[in-house]
Protein backbone atom coordinates (compact mmCIF):
# COMPACT_ATOMS: atom_id res chain seq x y z
CA UNK A 1 0.00 0.00 0.00
CA UNK A 2 1.58 3.26 -1.16
CA UNK A 3 1.40 6.70 0.41
CA UNK A 4 -0.53 9.40 -1.44
CA UNK A 5 0.35 13.04 -2.06
CA UNK A 6 -1.21 16.30 -0.94
CA UNK A 7 -2.64 16.62 -4.45
CA UNK A 8 -4.70 13.49 -3.85
CA UNK A 9 -6.43 15.04 -0.85
CA UNK A 10 -6.20 18.82 -0.54
CA UNK A 11 -8.00 20.08 -3.68
CA UNK A 12 -11.07 18.04 -2.76
CA UNK A 13 -10.83 19.21 0.86
CA UNK A 14 -10.62 22.86 -0.18
CA UNK A 15 -13.58 22.52 -2.52
CA UNK A 16 -15.62 20.77 0.17
CA UNK A 17 -14.69 23.29 2.89
CA UNK A 18 -12.91 20.81 5.14
CA UNK A 19 -9.27 20.16 6.01
CA UNK A 20 -6.90 17.23 6.38
CA UNK A 21 -4.97 17.22 9.68
CA UNK A 22 -1.24 16.72 9.88
CA UNK A 23 0.10 15.21 13.09
CA UNK A 24 3.84 15.34 13.69
CA UNK A 25 5.56 12.32 15.20
CA UNK A 26 8.21 12.19 17.90
CA UNK A 27 8.58 8.43 18.23
CA UNK A 28 6.98 5.04 17.56
CA UNK A 29 4.03 5.57 19.91
CA UNK A 30 2.97 8.59 17.86
CA UNK A 31 2.99 6.53 14.66
CA UNK A 32 0.92 3.72 16.16
CA UNK A 33 -1.63 6.06 17.75
CA UNK A 34 -2.10 8.26 14.67
CA UNK A 35 -2.58 5.36 12.28
CA UNK A 36 -4.83 3.40 14.66
CA UNK A 37 -7.11 6.40 15.20
CA UNK A 38 -7.19 7.21 11.48
CA UNK A 39 -8.32 3.64 10.81
CA UNK A 40 -10.92 3.80 13.60
CA UNK A 41 -12.30 7.04 12.17
CA UNK A 42 -11.84 5.86 8.56
CA UNK A 43 -10.29 9.24 7.74
CA UNK A 44 -7.31 10.35 5.72
CA UNK A 45 -4.41 11.81 7.65
CA UNK A 46 -0.98 13.32 7.08
CA UNK A 47 1.94 12.11 9.18
CA UNK A 48 4.54 14.84 9.45
CA UNK A 49 8.19 14.39 10.36
CA UNK A 50 10.05 17.57 11.21
CA UNK A 51 13.37 17.61 9.37
CA UNK A 52 15.23 18.49 12.57
CA UNK A 53 13.96 15.21 14.11
CA UNK A 54 14.87 12.88 11.23
CA UNK A 55 18.30 11.83 12.52
CA UNK A 56 16.99 11.28 16.06
CA UNK A 57 14.22 9.07 14.67
CA UNK A 58 16.55 6.88 12.60
CA UNK A 59 16.87 8.60 9.21
CA UNK A 60 14.62 9.12 6.20
CA UNK A 61 14.63 5.52 4.98
CA UNK A 62 14.03 4.02 8.42
CA UNK A 63 11.13 6.39 9.14
CA UNK A 64 9.55 5.61 5.76
CA UNK A 65 9.88 1.85 6.19
CA UNK A 66 8.62 1.85 9.79
CA UNK A 67 5.53 3.95 9.03
CA UNK A 68 4.75 1.86 5.95
CA UNK A 69 5.04 -1.34 8.00
CA UNK A 70 2.62 -0.07 10.67
CA UNK A 71 0.31 1.37 8.02
CA UNK A 72 0.07 -1.91 6.10
CA UNK A 73 -0.50 -3.90 9.29
CA UNK A 74 -3.77 -2.02 9.83
CA UNK A 75 -4.93 -2.51 6.21
CA UNK A 76 -6.59 0.95 6.14
CA UNK A 77 -9.15 1.97 3.55
CA UNK A 78 -8.28 5.67 3.82
CA UNK A 79 -5.06 7.03 2.31
CA UNK A 80 -2.07 8.35 4.23
CA UNK A 81 0.43 11.08 3.30
CA UNK A 82 4.01 10.82 4.57
CA UNK A 83 5.26 14.40 4.70
CA UNK A 84 8.62 15.99 5.50
CA UNK A 85 7.86 19.03 7.61
CA UNK A 86 10.11 22.12 7.57
CA UNK A 87 12.71 20.70 5.21
CA UNK A 88 15.85 22.64 6.00
CA UNK A 89 17.58 22.40 2.63
CA UNK A 90 17.16 21.31 -0.96
CA UNK A 91 19.41 18.34 -0.23
CA UNK A 92 17.30 17.15 2.70
CA UNK A 93 14.08 17.39 0.69
CA UNK A 94 15.68 15.33 -2.07
CA UNK A 95 16.81 12.72 0.49
CA UNK A 96 13.23 12.44 1.76
CA UNK A 97 11.89 12.06 -1.78
CA UNK A 98 14.48 9.38 -2.57
CA UNK A 99 13.52 7.56 0.64
CA UNK A 100 9.87 7.32 -0.42
CA UNK A 101 8.20 10.29 1.28
CA UNK A 102 5.13 11.25 -0.73
CA UNK A 103 5.27 14.93 0.15
CA UNK A 104 7.85 17.47 1.31
CA UNK A 105 7.76 20.99 2.69
CA UNK A 106 10.69 23.27 2.03
CA UNK A 107 11.03 25.93 4.69
CA UNK A 108 12.76 28.75 2.85
CA UNK A 109 11.25 31.39 5.11
CA UNK A 110 14.70 32.38 6.37
CA UNK A 111 15.93 33.14 2.85
CA UNK A 112 15.44 36.32 0.86
CA UNK A 113 12.35 36.07 -1.33
CA UNK A 114 14.11 35.47 -4.66
CA UNK A 115 16.37 32.76 -3.24
CA UNK A 116 13.39 31.08 -1.61
CA UNK A 117 11.73 30.92 -5.03
CA UNK A 118 14.84 29.50 -6.72
CA UNK A 119 15.38 26.73 -4.17
CA UNK A 120 11.70 25.86 -3.89
CA UNK A 121 11.45 25.57 -7.68
CA UNK A 122 14.47 23.25 -7.71
CA UNK A 123 12.71 20.92 -5.29
CA UNK A 124 9.46 21.05 -7.29
CA UNK A 125 11.29 20.07 -10.49
CA UNK A 126 12.94 17.12 -8.77
CA UNK A 127 9.70 16.04 -7.07
CA UNK A 128 7.75 16.00 -10.33
CA UNK A 129 9.64 12.93 -11.56
CA UNK A 130 8.58 11.01 -8.44
CA UNK A 131 4.97 12.25 -8.21
CA UNK A 132 5.73 13.91 -4.87
CA UNK A 133 3.86 17.01 -3.73
CA UNK A 134 5.67 20.12 -2.47
CA UNK A 135 4.57 22.64 0.15
CA UNK A 136 6.30 26.03 0.27
CA UNK A 137 6.39 28.72 2.93
CA UNK A 138 6.31 32.50 2.84
CA UNK A 139 6.56 34.84 5.78
CA UNK A 140 7.60 33.44 9.13
CA UNK A 141 5.44 31.38 11.47
CA UNK A 142 6.67 32.44 14.91
CA UNK A 143 7.35 30.43 18.03
CA UNK A 144 9.45 27.34 18.70
CA UNK A 145 9.06 23.82 17.27
CA UNK A 146 11.61 20.99 17.36
CA UNK A 147 14.53 23.37 17.69
CA UNK A 148 13.28 25.86 15.10
CA UNK A 149 12.80 29.38 16.49
CA UNK A 150 11.37 32.31 14.56
CA UNK A 151 9.56 35.61 14.93
CA UNK A 152 6.21 36.26 13.26
CA UNK A 153 6.46 37.87 9.85
CA UNK A 154 3.25 38.07 7.83
CA UNK A 155 3.21 36.85 4.24
CA UNK A 156 2.68 39.44 1.51
CA UNK A 157 -0.24 38.62 -0.86
CA UNK A 158 1.55 39.83 -4.00
CA UNK A 159 4.64 37.81 -3.13
CA UNK A 160 2.43 34.79 -2.50
CA UNK A 161 0.96 35.09 -6.00
CA UNK A 162 4.40 35.39 -7.59
CA UNK A 163 5.77 32.56 -5.47
CA UNK A 164 3.01 30.12 -6.43
CA UNK A 165 3.14 31.05 -10.12
CA UNK A 166 6.91 30.77 -10.44
CA UNK A 167 7.59 27.71 -8.30
CA UNK A 168 4.66 25.42 -9.12
CA UNK A 169 4.15 24.36 -5.50
CA UNK A 170 1.07 22.33 -4.58
CA UNK A 171 0.28 23.96 -1.23
CA UNK A 172 1.29 27.22 0.45
CA UNK A 173 2.05 27.80 4.12
CA UNK A 174 1.59 31.55 4.37
CA UNK A 175 2.45 33.02 7.77
CA UNK A 176 -0.72 34.79 8.86
CA UNK A 177 -0.60 35.00 12.64
CA UNK A 178 -0.36 31.43 13.91
CA UNK A 179 2.73 30.37 15.90
CA UNK A 180 4.51 27.14 16.75
CA UNK A 181 4.42 26.00 20.34
CA UNK A 182 2.17 27.36 23.10
CA UNK A 183 0.29 30.62 22.66
CA UNK A 184 1.10 33.19 25.34
CA UNK A 185 -1.67 35.56 24.21
CA UNK A 186 -4.74 35.06 22.05
CA UNK A 187 -3.84 34.10 18.44
CA UNK A 188 -3.82 37.14 16.16
CA UNK A 189 -4.92 35.53 12.90
CA UNK A 190 -5.01 37.78 9.83
CA UNK A 191 -8.29 36.73 8.25
CA UNK A 192 -8.27 39.58 5.75
CA UNK A 193 -4.87 38.54 4.42
CA UNK A 194 -6.01 34.91 4.27
CA UNK A 195 -8.96 35.82 2.08
CA UNK A 196 -6.82 37.87 -0.29
CA UNK A 197 -4.04 35.29 -0.57
CA UNK A 198 -6.51 32.47 -1.11
CA UNK A 199 -8.22 34.35 -3.95
CA UNK A 200 -4.91 35.27 -5.58
CA UNK A 201 -3.18 31.89 -5.42
CA UNK A 202 -6.14 29.47 -5.66
CA UNK A 203 -4.05 26.53 -4.36
CA UNK A 204 -4.75 25.00 -0.92
CA UNK A 205 -3.31 26.90 2.02
CA UNK A 206 -1.66 25.30 5.06
CA UNK A 207 -2.02 26.44 8.67
CA UNK A 208 1.00 25.75 10.88
CA UNK A 209 0.74 26.06 14.65
CA UNK A 210 -2.93 25.11 15.01
CA UNK A 211 -2.60 23.84 18.60
CA UNK A 212 -4.39 26.31 20.87
CA UNK A 213 -6.52 27.95 18.17
CA UNK A 214 -10.25 27.89 18.87
CA UNK A 215 -12.62 25.66 16.91
CA UNK A 216 -14.43 28.76 15.67
CA UNK A 217 -11.21 30.21 14.24
CA UNK A 218 -10.25 26.86 12.73
CA UNK A 219 -13.58 26.76 10.90
CA UNK A 220 -12.98 30.28 9.62
CA UNK A 221 -9.48 29.54 8.29
CA UNK A 222 -10.89 26.49 6.50
CA UNK A 223 -13.55 28.68 4.91
CA UNK A 224 -10.72 30.96 3.76
CA UNK A 225 -8.87 28.29 1.81
CA UNK A 226 -6.87 26.25 4.33
CA UNK A 227 -7.10 22.55 3.49
CA UNK A 228 -4.20 21.26 5.63
CA UNK A 229 -3.89 22.03 9.33
CA UNK A 230 -0.83 21.04 11.37
CA UNK A 231 -0.80 19.85 14.97
CA UNK A 232 2.20 19.06 17.15
CA UNK A 233 2.25 20.94 20.46
CA UNK A 234 -1.25 19.83 21.49
CA UNK A 235 -0.30 16.18 21.03
CA UNK A 236 2.96 16.58 22.93
CA UNK A 237 1.14 18.31 25.80
CA UNK A 238 -1.27 15.37 26.06
CA UNK A 239 1.64 12.92 26.12
CA UNK A 240 3.45 14.92 28.80
CA UNK A 241 0.33 15.12 30.98
CA UNK A 242 -0.28 11.37 30.69
CA UNK A 243 3.33 10.66 31.65
CA UNK A 244 3.09 12.95 34.67
CA UNK A 245 -0.07 11.21 35.85
CA UNK A 246 1.45 7.77 35.32
CA UNK A 247 4.64 8.68 37.16
CA UNK A 248 2.69 10.17 40.07
CA UNK A 249 0.74 6.92 40.46
CA UNK A 250 3.90 4.81 40.22
CA UNK A 251 5.77 6.97 42.75
CA UNK A 252 2.80 6.87 45.13
CA UNK A 253 2.67 3.07 44.97
CA UNK A 254 6.44 2.77 45.48
CA UNK A 255 6.25 5.05 48.51
CA UNK A 256 3.39 3.02 49.99
CA UNK A 257 5.34 -0.22 49.54
CA UNK A 258 8.49 1.33 51.04
CA UNK A 259 6.64 2.69 54.06
CA UNK A 260 4.93 -0.66 54.62
CA UNK A 261 8.29 -2.44 54.44
CA UNK A 262 9.85 -0.05 56.97
CA UNK A 263 6.91 -0.46 59.35
CA UNK A 264 7.26 -4.25 59.21
CA UNK A 265 11.01 -4.05 59.85
CA UNK A 266 10.52 -1.90 62.93
CA UNK A 267 7.26 -3.64 63.91
CA UNK A 268 5.49 -0.32 63.97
Amino acid sequence: MEFVTLNDLLPQAKAGKFAIPQFNINGYLWIEAIIEEAVNQDKSVIIGVTDRNVTRLGGYEYIHDLIKLVYERYSPSSPLVLHLDHGQSVENCIKAIDAGFSSVMFDGSGLVFEENKVQTREIVKYAEDFNVSVEGELGSVGGVEDGITANVYYADPNQCFSFVEETGIDALAAALGSVHGEYIDEPNLQFGLMKKISSLTEIPLVLHGASGISEEDIRQVIDLGHAKINYNTEINQAVAQSLRELLEIRIYMILKISISTVRQQFKM
